[in-house]
């Protein structure tokens, strides 16, 4: 994982302040002045007297526009012809969820086309003695150059091997950063050397687009058309990832969160953790009368999106085993609709992934919006609202300690164990948790080699669960430490077996 999470980056600032931007658009709304309105933000957000991005001001617009398309919804313009910046921006320009395929996209001009697997001598290299580097050398690609070692490129095979043994530490390892964090392999490059994604690979879990340092991944997001539902008078309820915690700054409480909120405009709050819990009870049914009887070899967990897609794209014979259950989102946006069936639902949360899961035709999610926390961020600074500042009086209640749990790695797991043990006291059960998609690939090749029968595996593609989503704000050890506080905090420690019985269908 990226070590620049939770650090508040220039390009955080930028990535923000383009959100921050779209949503003004989204709140005012007007269609005569939308065209203009669009155009002028890149020139409001670089010119003369705002931070140097990049080395050139055209430069750092050019990106800045290409982001504002994305954040808009919109694809990015060809580079091989003449696409006008609000190009498509009037079918974009609706009160219902909009989507063009891919999610995750490569800004070509933001690039900076990072060598993707190289090993250098630097500076540091004192040219001892010994020079270890050249006896492990296995293609006799080193030698000393006045006095260090130098490394011939053309013979170089990429072993690592000289790095490994240097007593100075003095090669580097270049690595393209997106390339690096994607756990299915899906980041290659294009004819000019500039990184591009293969859909047909990519899960959509974003840890391409957190651990770039240029910004020169983005995904598209779902601000305006939200926005605009609301200003039209749409009831939407707001259900709200538990990862949240702590998310909007040390002061914003869940009274305060829920509060602000309200004061954006939602209709209500509920927690996803509700539908964590419902997910919880009937994954540990699920599991002790079809995996602990022999009927099934193993149980994989549905609950993130990106995992459920690396199953199905890379291991499709695996498809049966992954769990039929409703994902959180699902079951507690369905929960909504069944109480009121007229009003619109967001799902908030950590995860970029979950704009595909909403989106697909093949199941009816009844989630209207998805937006991550880091745009909703973005929402509360266009209205400014301070979710550190409001005044909560009403938290959130809809949970138990297992469901507000999910956020973390093994939460997942050790929600369902404690079901099992509790309602299935007899049934022994075997947990096996991964996080990080090159982890869960590896869960996956060994229980399809038939080494994880009777298992339950809990897959996660960020790497440390949903509090290292694409789209959170906080650095991984404290946003672990707020959801364990609120896990505490909790009233009731597991969810009631009867939730395993709630028709959502």
């Amino acid at each position: 994982m990226s070590n620049m999470r939770g650090l508040d980056t220039q390009v955080r600032a930028i990535r923000r302040r383009v959100f921050k931007e779209v949503a003004k658009l989204g709140f005012e709304a007007n269609s005569e002045t939308l065209l203009e309105d669009m155009e002028a933000i890149p020139y409001e957000i670089v010119n003369d007297d705002t931070v140097k991005y990049r080395e050139s001001t055209y430069r750092s617009r050019a990106i800045v526009r290409e982001r504002l398309r994305l954040a808009m919804g919109l694809s990015l313009r060809p580079e091989n012809k003449p696409v006008h910046l609000t190009a498509g921006v009037e079918a974009s320009n609706i009160s219902e969820k909009y989507y063009e395929p891919p999610l995750m996209q490569v800004i070509p001009s933001g690039c900076e086309s990072c060598e993707e697997n190289k090993y250098e001598v630097s500076n540091v290299c004192k040219g001892c003695l010994a020079h270890p580097c050249q006896e492990v050398c296995p293609r006799g690609a080193i030698s000393m150059v006045n006095g260090k070692s130098f490394i011939d490129q053309d013979k170089c095979i990429k072993c690592g091997k000289c790095k490994s043994v240097c007593p100075y530490d003095a090669i580097a390892k270049k690595e393209r950063p997106c390339k690096k964090a994607c756990g299915v392999n899906a980041i290659t490059s294009d004819k000019l050397g500039r990184a591009y994604i293969d859909a047909d690979k990519c899960v959509s879990c974003g840890m391409c687009m957190v651990s770039c340092p240029f910004g020169a991944i983005g995904d598209k997001s779902q601000i305006f058309q939200l926005l605009r539902c609301m200003k039209e008078g749409g009831k939407v309820v707001a259900e709200i990832a538990p990862a949240y915690v702590g998310q909007f700054g040390p002061n914003a409480s869940p009274e305060n969160v829920k509060e602000a909120l309200l004061e954006l405009g939602f209709t209500d709050v509920r927690e996803v953790a509700y539908g964590a819990d419902i997910g919880a009870v009937a994954e540990a049914k699920h599991y002790a009368e079809h995996v602990a009887t022999g009927e099934l070899p193993f149980l994989l967990t549905s609950c993130c999106p990106a995992w459920s897609m690396l199953a199905k794209k890379q291991f499709p014979d695996l498809i049966g085993s992954v769990s039929q259950e409703l994902t959180p989102m699902v079951a507690t946006a369905r929960s909504i609709k069944k109480e009121n069936p007229d009003v619109k639902v967001v799902f908030i949360g950590p995860c970029a992934a979950k704009k595909l899961e909403a989106s697909r035709s093949s199941v009816r999610s009844d989630v209207d919006f998805v937006i991550t926390f880091e745009e909703l961020d973005a929402m509360f600074a266009a209205k400014g609202i301070d979710p550190n500042t409001v005044e909560g009086t009403e938290g959130l209640h809809d949970a138990t300690a297992a469901g507000r749990g999910y956020a973390c790695a093994g939460g997942v797991a050790g929600a369902i164990e404690q079901c099992i043990h509790e309602y299935y006291p007899g049934v022994e059960v075997k947990i096996e948790h991964a996080d990080g998609l090159a982890e869960c690939k590896k869960a996956l090749m060994l229980a399809k080699a038939g080494k994880k029968d009777g298992c339950m595996i809990e897959g996660m593609g960020c790497p440390g669960g949903c509090i290292a989503g694409a789209g959170t704000i906080l650095a991984l050890n404290k946003a672990q430490q707020e959801v364990k506080k609120i896990q505490e905090g909790s009233e009731q420690k597991i969810p009631p077996k009867e939730l395993a019985d709630i028709e959502l269908l």
